[in-house]
């Protein structure tokens, strides 16, 4: 990952704090934590019960009697808040706590938990198209944080971001470029097949973000601006 973001130069507005922002990446936290007690196999039988698994919904694969877990259209929404390893979950949040604050100011606390989880099954049902016949469970809130990473891009292009460049080089840079890459590199990964995107689900990542961008627009509040330049203190 090129550039990692670390702080946004872009005041809330409308909201005093971001509690929904906030109770998301805690939910996701004590369910990860929650998880670390239990052994491989029980964590494979709630990865495979409660993560998408595309053949269930293109291939009338049946999960296994007894196995825990929800129906294949419910796994689109749980499957958010499953996460395989520590950094998976430190990068997704990240994110989140970098972007997710502006874009639940200018939706609002409900419209937000709505927006989140409509990302999150766009990019589940994306990436179920693609590999109608996969047998790997996709899990993770990656595609709804990249549809917060789409509605930021269509309100704030110009918000300037402090971001770490190759893990070492700090930059300031809009938002355009770095949402831009992030996007820019999941489409090619997607595209060409990528060995590089390998265990990676991109078209969630692509599938979330296009769903972000075009849901923003009818999700916001109407005060709210797109294609805004905040004030920067930089």
């Amino acid at each position: 990952m090129p550039l990692i973001p670390l702080h946004d130069a872009n005041p809330r507005l409308y909201i005093r704090a971001h509690y929904v922002t906030i109770a998301l990446i805690l939910v996701n936290a004590l369910i990860f934590i929650s998880q670390l007690g239990i052994g491989d196999g029980q964590r494979f039988d709630a990865v495979a019960g409660y993560g998408v698994v595309p053949a269930r919904f293109f291939d009338g694969l049946e999960v296994p009697a007894g196995l825990a877990g929800v129906s294949s259209p419910l796994t689109l929404i749980t499957h958010q808040f499953l996460h395989a390893d520590w950094a998976h979950l430190a990068f997704n949040m990240l994110f989140l706590w970098v972007f997710g604050d502006n874009v639940e100011d200018a939706l609002g606390h409900v419209r937000f938990v709505v927006f989140f989880l409509l990302c999150g099954v766009a990019g589940g049902l994306a990436q179920s198209i693609v590999e109608p016949e996969s047998v790997t469970p996709v899990i993770g809130a990656s595609g709804a944080i990249s549809g917060v990473l789409g509605g930021y891009l269509v309100l704030y292009p110009r918000a300037r971001l402090l971001v770490l460049a190759f893990l070492m080089i700090p930059l300031r840079l809009p938002a355009l470029l770095v949402i831009g890459t992030f996007f820019a590199q999941d489409l090619l990964w997607g595209l060409t097949n990528a060995p590089a995107a390998l265990g990676t689900a991109v078209w969630a990542h692509i599938g979330g973000f296009i769903a972000g961008a075009v849901l923003v627009v009818f999700m916001r509040n109407p005060r709210v601006p797109l294609w805004h330049k905040p004030p920067s203190p930089w």
